[in-house]
């Protein structure tokens, strides 16, 4: 009876989840998808601006393959107006998950086929809707306002698209799934400036790279590289210890 139980609880949450997938998506297909600057918080022109002249090569030495592999995906970098001035939206993975597990990231994940062109829209629409999926956000209130080079990340095979949106009209975010999530949360830009909150990550495999201590959680590798570099070029980083280092445990 037991095991006959535990296969029905899960087959419902399958079918709950697929339903919520579907909403989702059908919920972010409805929504305009556009690219604007117009309206932006005069705070957040510098990021626009960076993101209209960067090149990869300036945001990472992992850049897609040449030959078009790699699981496509996109990443929602969400800037909002937080009690303590302007704020990052932030996510800690589940640490069951096979990729990535534990580790603070964007909300994002694989396009759909139903996101769309890869080469255009589906992308965009890819972000918003694993953010809606992830931490609840309701992609109306998103503005799109610009899109970043996209980049690789080789341990998982990911070509990401980033996706910069600005949180014109905030809503209740928290964990959808505790199997994909851990928790959401925001981290204030000042903090990510705090030269106190910084540090190089240095994984067992001697790959090291820009981290960030901050609400309790240590943000390092692709997220943490992508905002070392939206920093720096929006003209918002401030000079920090770059010997002070933070070892990464075997299993990150």
């Amino acid at each position: 009876m037991t095991h006959t139980h535990t296969d029905t609880h899960a087959d419902t949450d399958a079918d709950t989840h697929a339903a919520v997938t579907r909403a989702t998506h059908a919920a972010v297909t409805r929504v305009a998808i556009d690219v604007t600057t117009a309206g932006l918080p005069a705070w957040l022109d510098p990021v626009a601006q960076a993101a209209r002249s960067v090149r990869p090569q300036q945001l990472s030495r992992f850049l897609p393959p040449e030959s078009g592999a790699g699981r496509q995906s996109a990443v929602l970098i969400l800037f909002g107006d937080g009690p303590r001035g302007p704020e990052l939206l932030l996510m800690e993975r589940s640490g069951t998950l096979r990729s990535h597990p534990g580790q603070p990231s964007f909300p994002g994940g694989s396009l759909d086929p139903e996101d769309g062109d890869q080469a255009t829209t589906g992308p965009l629409r890819a972000a918003l809707r694993e953010a809606e999926e992830e931490t609840g956000l309701d992609p109306r209130g998103v503005q799109l306002f610009g899109v970043l080079p996209r980049l690789y990340i080789p341990v998982s095979s990911f070509v990401v698209t980033p996706v910069l949106g600005w949180w014109r009209a905030p809503s209740p975010v928290g964990v959808v799934d505790p199997a994909e999530t851990a928790r959401v949360f925001t981290v204030p830009v000042a903090d990510l400036t705090d030269p106190a909150n910084r540090a190089t990550a240095v994984h067992p495999s001697g790959h090291s790279g820009p981290a960030f201590l901050v609400e309790s959680a240590l943000v390092w590798g692709f997220t943490a590289g992508v905002i070392d570099r939206i920093l720096h070029y929006a003209g918002w980083e401030r000079p920090w210890d770059r010997a002070r280092q933070v070892p990464l445990d075997w299993r990150a």
